[in-house]
């Protein structure tokens, strides 16, 4: 699920688009995914991260958290999939991000991932970003990416998909 969630005020001094850029202040967007056994075992495999931690039940019930956690980067990789696709969206590059993860995502929990634009100078954006679980409103990762955005707003390609790269 994802959800875009526009708070344009054309009075805010905030408001890029006297810049010609396509983002304000405010601005924010969500998404959830609930990341699956495969899918970790996909990105270790991918990563060469196989940490027993995310793969072996076994090893993690004898560890503080008791069952496999997913992959940090991983559920940061959602804050990346909001900023890339869809706010500022297509073209955006990350600069720097600091992140901090507070509690660990187990796998099969639905996660929250939200992002807002907290600060426009020139075309560097600053954006607060967290992913939380809905169901006990626990915080998994905060922290801030900034990133520089393209002048004006890119359109991907149409009826591009995963499959076609």
């Amino acid at each position: 699920m994802l959800r875009i969630i526009r708070n344009y005020c054309p009075l805010n001094n905030s408001s890029v688009t006297r810049r010609n850029l396509h983002i304000f202040t405010g601005q924010k967007a969500e998404m959830t995914k609930c990341f699956t056994r495969d899918e970790v075992k996909l990105f270790a495999s991918i990563t060469e991260d196989t940490n027993p931690i995310h793969l072996d039940e076994d090893f993690a019930r004898k560890t503080r958290f008791g069952k496999c956690i997913v992959h940090g980067v991983l559920i940061n990789g959602l804050i990346s999939a909001l900023l890339g696709t869809k706010l500022p969206g297509v073209g955006s590059i990350f600069v720097s991000q600091e992140t901090e993860f507070s509690q660990p995502l187990f796998i099969g929990e639905t996660i929250t991932a939200s992002v807002e634009v907290v600060n426009i100078k020139n075309r560097t954006v600053t954006c607060s970003a967290r992913c939380i679980v809905p169901e006990s409103n626990k915080i998994v990762m905060s922290g801030s990416v900034k990133l520089l955005v393209p002048r004006e707003k890119v359109s991907p390609l149409k009826s591009k998909k995963l499959e076609d790269h």
